[in-house]
């Protein structure tokens, strides 16, 4: 039994399919279009762009005193603002900074500089301005002494 004559069969779609070209030539057509239209004058050019240079922030200072530094015998205990106390963390108590506070503490005498959070209240010993964690205390040079004059500011965010 034969097929009707209107159906198409096998190798009569081989004969209507388009002639193969080789991948090259099919772009051919691309290569016939027009250039693009050079940009307008209010079009910016990235790559005259200079990327943004990030400024540390701004420090107020707010003196000078003693700082001192609390470390393994408060090392996981709840300080006032709630949180545990870490001393590998960068963190300071303060008796009148409100949490979270950023402070540089720079030692003057060898002029190094450490950014803590304020997260607890303190220092209760007389004379003492701040508490340093270990760690902060540890950064610009404290620990060998237990305490020492320090330069506080706080960081404007």
């Amino acid at each position: 039994m034969a097929l009707p004559a209107t159906a198409a069969q096998p190798e009569d779609r081989a004969r209507t399919s388009p002639p193969q070209t080789s991948f090259e030539a099919s772009f051919a057509r691309f290569e016939a279009l027009p250039p693009a239209p050079e940009p307008a004058g209010h079009v910016v050019d990235m790559a005259t762009i200079d990327a943004p240079v990030e400024m540390p922030p701004a420090a107020t200072p707010i003196g000078r005193g003693v700082a001192s530094y609390y470390g393994k015998r408060f090392h996981g205990r709840r300080t006032a603002n709630g949180e545990r106390f870490d001393m590998h963390a960068m963190t300071a108590a303060h008796r009148t900074l409100p949490f979270g506070t950023l402070v540089e503490v720079t030692n003057p005498g060898n002029g190094k500089t450490v950014t803590v959070r304020i997260n607890d209240r303190g220092p209760f010993a007389h004379g003492r301005t701040i508490d340093l964690s270990r760690a902060a205390a540890s950064e610009i040079g404290l620990i060998r002494r237990g305490h020492g004059m320090v330069e506080l500011a706080v960081l404007d965010q």
